[in-house]
């Protein structure tokens, strides 16, 4: 990279230019002045994020050393317990307080609903997930599993019938009518302040009335007519001439619903940035989505198509007033965590910058485009969700950054607020404490299996080899850690100010399933839950319908607290006596899982992708999904489940599966040619045979070690 030398920092010419040339005009920020200022607070907390860091490994180092010199006796967690608060991994809970964040968007505090993440480093996946804050019912029905029968390109009449008479189900049940159904809808008008539904030439009338809240179009010939329901909105599209419309009994042509309220714009693990070109492509993408310029041009079926922000949507109210709705979700910002460093710019001593001050101070200073624009937030703020945190001190050592930033940007104090993702044990059990110290900017807390499970694993390493990964969803510490962090956040006055999260459907094909499923999140007191696409939002949503998740809260709160001595019960496997078939079998789907991940992620540098599982079943696979995987097979191997040799050869056995799942793709290389100069295969293996070793059992040091490997070879060819 070529260097630039500026105030006791080196920093790449791509960047540097980037920031000067594209993301202060217009802010009224000096470049001088910033550079100079932003130089002088990355030197001080540099020192501080290493400090914390070097914490972590000493912390892990004790845990380790305790359950050596406990090994063979019965666990008892009490002393366990004890121990934990010892060494500050467990601190007291002080008293109890609500958050007192404010100038908080309504997709964050009173609507429930679809959160959608999408790689940052995508320009027209980000374009798609910001639009798909509406999506068509009849679209996403008619394309995916829910609708039995075969799904094909080809117009099929048997098939929208089966989707139309759906939604009607779904209209009687959430919008029903005072004495019919919405299947005998003939025609539908606005008198007065009332929507009017004929039956032939009888009217008929909703049974609630204030669900109408506006139409377009004329009043005795509506263009579609707009439901309210659980603060989220459905348009009731009507065209008689559409192909659909000409079917339908009422000339409905499609169903438009409010799906992903709000979107995590992701610089995290679903992204591959590993030097100064990557970092200016997520940058740069996020700068468009504040601005509001931000396009994508592609070909599809032959034709050019141009993607660009989806305008606001204009209706008419009952009343005769216009009102506005807005056309795109609340866009959210995760940066990276305190573990990485970038060598984007060194600090005066050569080392790396920590690349979370790094995002921490670029998203902002692109998001104050937004802040005149107000294309994305309407209160002034940009939510930047911070993940692997461990525990109070780290999350405090987050609020002084964004402290900072906010004054050397000269914004408000508390404009910056903040997401805690509660993944890593240590956050976990200390989650009252950790949301005290962000109190007045913090707007969101999540969990996540996938994190949170590899944490588990790796904090309790030396305890014992660890059961199946599939148990794990049914043990105790995971049930008890879903409940605990609702329970946490609502006792912490989350309800109608922040929200609380759940995560991943990880398999796009699968909606059927997910339908049957993901009605658990709103019902368990989560205010959003994660999606993998914006079909998936569409669908999701009509959950959130069903649920009224603020009247869940409520119910929530008289249930007994779940209890932290039950999320240290550790997941370990009781004298296993497991065969060689099922372990080997447990070890092949980890493999195939991370070999055809990471294949994508060190070759293409994609960090999110659908990738068949052993089965061929397609999950969106990110990150996340390495770290649980890696550091499954490596305590099975520190514990002699398996043996290292058994292990490489059904890494080579997958890498030919993994190879055969791609031959497709032209840019595909194949690991199984030449195992030993795969820098891929390389990659994967390491995951495994180095896991024990890796800080936190985290995969990006490896991975982005590898991909720069991977990076430097093709400039060389």
């Amino acid at each position: 990279m070529n260097m630039i030398n500026k105030n006791d920092l080196k920093i790449s010419s791509t960047l540097y230019e980037f920031v000067n040339n594209e993301a202060i005009p217009g802010t009224g920020i000096v470049s001088e002045q910033f550079w100079d200022n932003f130089s002088k607070i990355v030197h001080e907390l540099a020192p501080i994020n290493k400090n914390l860091i070097e914490k972590r490994e000493v912390i892990q180092k004790k845990i380790d050393n305790w359950h050596k010199s406990n090994k063979g006796e019965e666990f008892n967690k009490k002393d366990y317990i004890k121990f934990l608060k010892s060494i500050g991994y467990l601190i007291e809970e002080n008293n109890d307080f609500s958050i007192e964040t404010t100038e908080v968007d309504k997709e964050i505090s009173s609507i429930a609903g679809p959160q959608l993440v999408v790689p940052v480093d995508n320009a027209r996946y980000a374009l798609n997930a910001a639009n798909a804050r509406w999506g068509s019912l009849y679209d996403s029905l008619y394309g995916t599993d829910i609708i039995p029968g075969k799904i094909g390109k080809d117009w099929d009449k048997d098939r929208a019938y089966k989707v139309i008479n759906f939604v009607r189900d779904f209209l009687d049940e959430r919008i029903p009518l005072l004495k019919t159904s919405w299947k005998e809808i003939t025609k539908i008008q606005v008198e007065g302040d009332k929507l009017v539904l004929f039956v032939n030439s009888k009217k008929n009338f909703l049974k609630n009335n204030d669900q109408f809240i506006g139409f377009t179009g004329e009043k005795n010939a509506p263009d579609s007519i707009l439901i309210k329901n659980n603060n989220l909105h459905i348009d009731i599209l009507l065209n008689s001439k559409s192909s659909v419309g000409k079917i339908d009994l009422a000339s409905i042509s499609d169903v438009v619903v409010e799906s992903a309220i709000s979107t995590i714009v992701d610089n995290e693990d679903s992204v591959a940035a590993v030097d100064a070109v990557d970092k200016v492509k997520c940058y740069r993408n996020w700068l468009g989505l504040m601005k509001g310029d931000l396009s994508s041009t592609f070909v599809k079926n032959g034709k050019k198509i141009i993607r660009k922000l989806n305008s606001d949507r204009t209706y008419m109210s009952k009343d005769g007033k216009k009102f506005i709705l807005h056309g795109r979700a609340l866009l959210l910002n995760r940066n990276v965590g305190h573990l990485m460093t970038n060598p984007s710019i060194l600090l005066k001593d050569e080392s790396e910058i920590p690349e979370g001050i790094m995002d921490a101070f670029f998203s902002t200073l692109c998001a104050l485009h937004d802040f005149k624009n107000k294309r994305n937030s309407r209160t002034g703020s940009v939510y930047i969700v911070k993940p692997k945190m461990h525990g109070p001190e780290e999350v405090s050592f987050t609020n002084i950054l964004f402290e900072k930033v906010e004054k050397v940007l000269g914004i408000k104090k508390y404009s910056i607020k903040v997401g805690i993702m509660d993944e890593e044990r240590r956050t976990t059990v200390n989650l009252k404490e950790c949301i005290r110290q962000v109190k007045n900017r913090i707007v969101f807390i999540n969990t996540g299996f996938l994190d949170r499970t590899g944490d588990e694993m790796h904090t309790s390493f030396e305890a014992g080899p660890m059961i199946f990964k599939g148990e794990m969803k049914k043990s105790t510490w995971l049930n008890t850690y879903e409940n605990w962090n609702v329970d946490i956040g609502l006792s912490c006055g989350f309800s109608g100010k922040a929200q609380i999260g759940k995560g991943m459907w990880a398999m796009p094909d699968q909606m059927s399933n997910m339908m049957d499923q993901k009605i658990g999140h709103p019902k368990s007191g989560a205010n959003c839950a994660w999606v993998p696409s914006p079909t998936a939002a569409t669908l999701h949503s009509l959950h959130y319908h069903k649920v009224n998740v603020f009247d869940e809260q409520d119910k929530i709160r008289a249930r007994s607290k779940a209890k932290v001595e039950n999320i240290l019960e550790i997941p370990k496997a009781d004298r296993p006596n497991w065969s060689v078939e099922d372990v080997n079998r447990e070890i092949e789907n980890n493999a195939q899982g991370i070999l055809g991940y990471v294949v994508r992620w060190v070759d293409q540098g994609v960090g999110c992708s659908k990738v068949p599982d052993i089965n061929n079943i397609g999950l969106m696979e990110d990150r996340a999904t390495l770290r649980i995987s890696s550091q499954h097979i490596a305590n099975w191997i520190h514990h002699g489940i398996c043996n290292k040799e058994q292990v490489m050869n059904i890494m080579k056995k997958m890498a030919r599966t993994v190879d055969e799942q791609n031959k497709n793709d032209p840019s595909y290389t194949k690991m199984s040619d030449d195992f030993d100069n795969s820098i891929a295969f390389s990659a994967a293996c390491d995951l495994v045979f180095k896991g024990r070793v890796q800080p936190s059992g985290y995969t990006e040091p490896l991975l982005h070690r590898k991909r720069l490997e991977k990076k430097a070879t093709i400039k060389n060819q």
